[in-house]
């Protein structure tokens, strides 16, 4: 614990916060305690506390938070600012504390000071930063063998720096917008009727984290466990005359348009707080999978296999034991919800279906193989390879598709700013999705491979820029 004021205010305000890798998982809180008028940090605490849930981890924050605050200032009136709705309201008294585990911890909270003394107010979760990056760095520290030590933190700079986090090609793009924004500002106050100096703002588009290996041809497909390239090829060539499916069923590797312009810095700065990001896991295997058959949402809607099944435990427990993923999203067809019910059984969390995750309908081709539908629908087929506006007979065209992906990520990302999400989905809502966050042409997509279960990620901050971190990761199936 670190401590430094002199004259200290009659009111002092409490941030709290609670965290848990797999909830229950390895865990840990931080505290800030806050001059009401400065916003100065007079006491950090923070503490790793083993395997416990989130809530627990929350209400020992508070704990910790208000004692912090009674050591300074034993008769000062406290305002506790915490993202946690419901130790807020059980707090307050509004909610009823059932569970047992939480009912000892609200006592302590309610003995530290005397009754009426202390207040609870409600904070977005972007507005608790400080107490947040606290107790990650106490998680931190309890996965490393060590105790926090507040000589070492960095909590405070963070959160009122907003350090970009991210790899080092996002932070980069976002320095640079940063560095832009306050060169015009200082062009403008020395000539005030100038013109912008800048010209009008740079696209400020995120490149992807690292590079990988040149693409095999489309007419050899890579092998399961490849990874995938990233790279973008030259603009507008050709369509190929068979698309690069990928060497898992669901043959959804061809052109699929932009659905939105690559976001702009502006005049305004960018915001640089922590990003939504989406770990993107495609489902595991059914029956249709190594057949390399057409099965989108359309079809017979079928349910893992047993080598699906396995796919699932063995995704299950790798982000059980990275500990990162808070929530869990998933489309509604049938293969999507058993492997993320397998996850979120093993993490303790509940999940919620998605209608826009869904796959592409594919129509008359569901079920068939390329070749059959080579055979029975010859144009059609060539008119949906030459274009993302064509769709099978009956189905939907990849430009529908990328409508409807582009307008859940904005619905999803506006909902669960700052956190790490799963989304358990398919082929072309990966691929559109990691697609539009590379700003990449519809070409792209004949670079891409994902193998069933595998997982890749996209970061979006809130200026509207976004990163790609990971893609086809199938370390977890070795």
């Amino acid at each position: 614990m670190s401590s430094g004021a002199t004259s200290l205010p009659r009111e002092l305000v409490v941030e709290a916060d609670g965290g848990s890798r797999g909830n229950p998982g390895p865990a840990g809180y931080g505290a800030v305690v806050l001059d009401p008028v400065s916003g100065e940090a007079l006491v950090e605490t923070a503490e790793y506390i083993g395997v416990a849930t989130n809530n627990v981890a929350e209400y020992k924050g508070l704990v910790a938070g208000l004692r912090a605050a009674r050591e300074l200032a034993p008769d000062a009136s406290v305002r506790v600012r915490m993202d946690s709705k419901l130790v807020v309201e059980q707090m307050s008294g509004r909610w009823k504390i059932k569970h047992p585990d939480m009912k000892p911890l609200a006592a302590e909270a309610a003995r530290v000071f005397p009754a009426g003394r202390v207040t609870y107010e409600w904070i977005p979760r972007e507005r608790n930063k400080h107490a947040d990056r606290l107790a990650n760095e106490a998680m931190d520290a309890g996965r490393e063998g060590r105790r926090w030590q507040p000589s070492t933190s960095r909590a405070a700079l963070d959160a009122g720096a907003a350090r970009v986090v991210g790899d080092a090609t996002a932070g980069a793009a976002k320095a640079r917008a940063a560095l832009a924004h306050a060169a015009r500002s200082h062009a403008a106050q020395a000539a005030p009727d100038a013109a912008p100096a800048f010209g009008a703002a740079a696209p400020a588009g995120a490149a992807p984290a690292t590079a990988a290996p040149a693409p095999a041809p489309a007419s050899a497909p890579p092998p399961a466990s490849a990874q995938a390239p990233v790279s973008v090829p030259a603009p507008a060539p050709a369509p190929a005359p068979e698309p690069a499916f990928s060497a898992a069923a669901e043959p959804s590797d061809v052109v699929a348009p932009a659905a939105s312009a690559t976001p702009s810095v502006g005049w305004g700065a960018p915001d640089l707080g922590a990003p939504a990001t989406f770990v993107l896991l495609r489902h595991g295997e059914t029956a249709l999978t190594p057949q390399k058959r057409f099965s989108g949402s359309g079809g017979t809607d079928p349910e893992l296999s047993p080598a699906g099944l396995r796919q699932a435990e063995a995704v299950a427990a790798a982000l059980a034991a990275r500990g990162t993923v808070q929530e869990i999203v998933s489309s509604p067809l049938l293969r999507c919800r058993q492997t993320a019910l397998t996850i979120a059984e093993r993490l303790g969390l509940d999940v919620r279906i998605e209608d826009g995750l869904r796959e592409t309908d594919f129509g008359a081709w569901e079920g068939l193989t390329f070749a059959e539908v080579r055979e029975r629908y010859p144009d059609d087929l060539d008119a949906w390879l030459a274009s993302p506006k064509a769709a099978p007979p009956g189905g939907e065209s990849f430009a529908a598709v990328s409508r409807r992906v582009a307008a859940t990520r904005d619905r999803l990302t506006e909902r669960h700013a700052g956190r790490t999400v799963l989304l358990v989905t398919h082929v072309t809502p990966i691929k559109t999705l990691v697609r539009l966050a590379l700003g990449a042409p519809p070409e792209a997509l004949f670079r891409m491979e994902l193998s069933a279960a595998s997982l890749s990620a996209v970061a979006y901050y809130r200026d509207g820029n976004a990163s790609v971190r990971l893609l086809n990761d199938t370390s977890h199936l070795r």
